[in-house]
């Protein structure tokens, strides 16, 4: 494959995303059902709200040798360990919290939450 055929293959797949992205979706309606909180649980709750925590996106792992590590140099290709088109882990301080998909908004980075882990089961993977 030539280096102008990626280039076509990479417009192909960029139009294609602007065009997903412009096409109107309807969304349910989100319908708060939880109860009200008390003073004493929103009072627990606004002291934690301003601590930082670190998020990441991770799009695959690869395991080497630090050997093949030292050999490294630009233009070296790491191969990782998903398939392309497969969705990033998004990581709160090292605990998965969704998946998600990378989109680009006016020429920056950014990821769409595709799932979100509930919270039932995060709180299963921290025990």
């Amino acid at each position: 494959m030539s280096t102008e055929d990626t280039g076509d293959d990479w417009a192909a797949a960029m139009a294609e995303q602007a065009i997903e992205e412009a096409q109107q979706v309807e969304l349910d309606e989100l319908v708060d059902d939880s109860k009200p909180i008390s003073k004493e649980d929103a009072a627990k709750l606004d002291s934690i709200l301003d601590i930082p925590v670190t998020i990441s996106m991770e799009v695959g792992r690869s395991f080497i040798s630090i050997r093949n590590l030292l050999q490294l140099n630009q233009g070296s290709v790491v191969e990782l360990d998903r398939v392309a088109g497969e969705p990033l882990d998004v990581m709160v301080n090292g605990t998965l919290i969704a998946h998600g998909e990378v989109v680009v908004v006016n020429d920056k980075f950014g990821i769409r939450l595709t799932d979100v882990i509930s919270q039932t089961e995060r709180i299963k993977k921290l025990k």
